[in-house]
């Protein structure tokens, strides 16, 4: 380990009264705008960096006084909401205050300077790598990373440890998405945008709860029904949610068979000849064995009795999607987060490929991302199974990393997903992990199981905004990050679009940004020349030319045009959809995979064979979920 410059307080730009930025609650990404008001005292009296606020001060703040002094609005420029705000998105001022925050380091539980943390944190890892090699090391990330955060996180991981043992919360609620596009399309692509949920003629909402969780959208989809009374909107889930209320269809279909519905459809399809034979045959691969897996599904009667509907139910649907040229469906956590969640998406993306329904206005098969930046967080590689900018770890594509980052360690094979992340914890293979925004002694499966796991492990490192949560009780190092309002740097929503959050508040306390944290780690381990970063925006340029990097078009993730994007166009950046090559930059983008072409090595999109697998257990009584 190498040492690094002493911390220095970074200089505070004078806050703007105005700035438009996007909300961290979930995938739809909607832009907002944040006034100061001018009655209101300025909001950058809140302690700035260099203060020394006690845990005493931060109690008797006023938690709402900053919000006092901010108006929070829809920003009406932004494609992805165009003004509209949900309860959730007009109240984030109530959020903005200092009750409960982590305010400065902490070494096993005692105050400490950030020089101080920072060296213990680089030379316990390094320490670790050196007696036990880089596989005994960890991080876990997460989807309310800024992209520029989770760039450096992973390039230190598996550029520079060498080992590809980061994962992300985003495992949990979109890896079957990644996975079932990577199958179909050759890459982890979401070909459609939000405009098509205007002009689609019928909507189908899988597993997706979005009156509750992507309310903007859900409210996007009434708004067009309203205007255009044909509009049909189906949804299959379980249970009768707010959103089934507004359905001109519930299919309450028995938990895990969603396969089999799509599977039933597949072959109902052929059977009504709706099939886009031209299409078929010229863009598609895989046909006759899907065929034959959707086949066994049997007649509409059959498909309803295993699922557990009604037979005229099922016909509706079946007749509904086979007549209607623009169809999007929409997927969420009820698909993805299951033992056959892939399955399941593929599933629905096959009975889009048969009919040609992909690329083209009002129709696609449509993944609604659960995190602000799940997306961003897949684009540069924070996923285990894959390297930065959406590349495998093939070994072509290692050398590539290895040679753009001058980095001679790049982890060759993939890492620890994120279950078998913490139960390598919990058997002392992992002998330090670093957590990052996010608290898996609550949110990940089993997770008491988690927390005896982290306690048990030699050294933890918890990076929060929030002092007291299950998981930083476990820290032996606690490292204060700014919360939302306090960073700078990019997001990308469920549609592709990569979105500017600002700042708008003074970070409280000694409060660092997550890329910072990191940087001054990964400096401290030796690697000052590749973490010279001295802004978000220096990151985000790298991380653009890098998904340009001898990239001839095979790789669908290009933002090269970005890519000596200046400081001031940066902080200027309007919303923006990928890919967005260097060449070509006046390409529309909204859509992908409308000529035909696809990402796999023939340039076919592949039908995938989907045998449903039956629940390994029932619903019963007790647990009827």
């Amino acid at each position: 380990m190498m040492s690094a410059a002493p911390v220095e307080t970074p200089p505070q730009a004078p806050l703007p009264s105005r700035v438009r930025t996007t909300c961290p609650y979930c995938g739809v990404g909607c832009g907002l705008k944040v006034t100061r008001k001018p009655e209101a005292r300025d909001v950058a009296e809140e302690p700035g960096p260099s203060s020394r606020m006690q845990p005493s001060d931060a109690a008797h703040a006023e938690p709402a006084r900053v919000g006092d002094a901010l108006e929070i609005a829809g920003d009406e420029r932004h494609p992805a909401n165009l003004g509209r705000l949900c309860s959730k998105g007009a109240a984030l001022a109530e959020t903005l205050g200092l009750e409960g925050r982590l305010l400065y380091p902490e070494i096993r539980g005692r105050r400490a300077r950030w020089d101080e943390a920072l060296d213990e944190v680089a030379s316990r890892f390094g320490a670790c790598i050196a007696r036990f090699g880089p596989e005994s090391v960890a991080f876990y990330v997460s989807g309310q990373l800024l992209t520029e955060d989770y760039y450096v996180a992973n390039k230190l991981m598996k550029g520079f440890i060498g080992s590809a043992n980061i994962d992300t919360n985003s495992r949990l609620c979109m890896a079957s998405p990644v996975a079932g596009h990577q199958r179909a399309f050759g890459a982890d692509v979401v070909p459609g945008c939000y405009e098509d949920l205007d002009c689609a003629d019928l909507v189908v909402l899988v597993g997706s709860n979005a009156a509750w969780c992507h309310p903007v959208l859900f409210q996007r989809m009434l708004a067009a029904k309203a205007a255009r009374p044909h509009v049909r909107i189906v949804v299959i889930d379980p249970r009768r949610t707010a959103t089934a209320e507004a359905a001109d269809l519930h299919l309450a279909v028995l938990p895990g068979r969603d396969a089999l519905l799509f599977n039933g459809l597949l072959d109902y399809l052929r059977r009504e000849d709706a099939l886009d034979w031209a299409f078929l045959e010229s863009c598609t691969e895989g046909f006759a064995a899907a065929m034959a897996a959707a086949k066994s599904a049997g007649s509409i009667p059959a498909v309803a009795r295993a699922c557990g509907l009604d037979d005229a139910a099922v016909a509706a649907f079946f007749r509904w999607f086979a007549a209607t040229d623009r169809t999007v469906t929409l997927f969420s956590q009820g698909v993805n987060q299951s033992t056959s969640g892939t399955d399941k998406v593929n599933a629905i993306i096959n009975v889009h490929l048969a009919t040609g329904r992909v690329g083209r206005r009002g129709s696609g098969p449509f993944s609604l991302t659960g995190q602000p930046n799940a997306m961003g967080g897949r684009e540069v590689g924070a996923l285990a199974t894959q390297l930065a900018a959406h590349m495998s770890f093939s070994s072509e594509n290692v050398s590539r990393v290895a040679r753009f980052w001058s980095a001679p360690s790049v982890a060759r094979r993939p890492g620890l997903k994120a279950v078998e992340m913490f139960d390598a914890v919990a058997a002392g293979r992992i002998k330090a992990v670093w957590i990052m925004c996010t608290n898996p002694a609550v949110t990940m499966p089993d997770a008491d199981r988690v927390e005896r796991a982290l306690r048990s492990c030699d050294f933890v490192v918890v990076s929060e905004c929030i002092r007291d949560t299950d998981t930083a009780s476990c820290a032996h190092v606690l490292l204060p990050a700014a919360a939302w309002g306090e960073k700078s740097g990019t997001v990308t929503n469920s549609e592709r679009r990569i979105s500017r959050q600002r700042a708008f508040l003074a970070p409280p306390g000694d409060t660092r940004p997550d890329w910072w944290i990191v940087t001054q780690v990964a400096r401290r381990m030796g690697f000052e020349k590749a973490f010279a970063f001295e802004s978000p925006h220096e990151i985000f340029r790298e991380h653009a030319r890098l998904s340009a990097y001898e990239n001839d078009g095979a790789r669908a993730f290009d933002i090269g045009a970005l890519a000596e994007i200046g400081a001031d166009a940066y902080d200027a950046l309007e919303p923006v959809q990928w890919p967005l090559p260097a060449r070509g930059q006046s390409r529309d983008s909204s859509r992908l995979f409308g000529d035909g072409t696809f990402r796999t090595p023939s340039g076919r999109a592949r039908l995938v064979a989907v045998q449903p697998k039956r629940p390994a257990r029932e619903p019963d009584e007790a647990h009827p979920l």
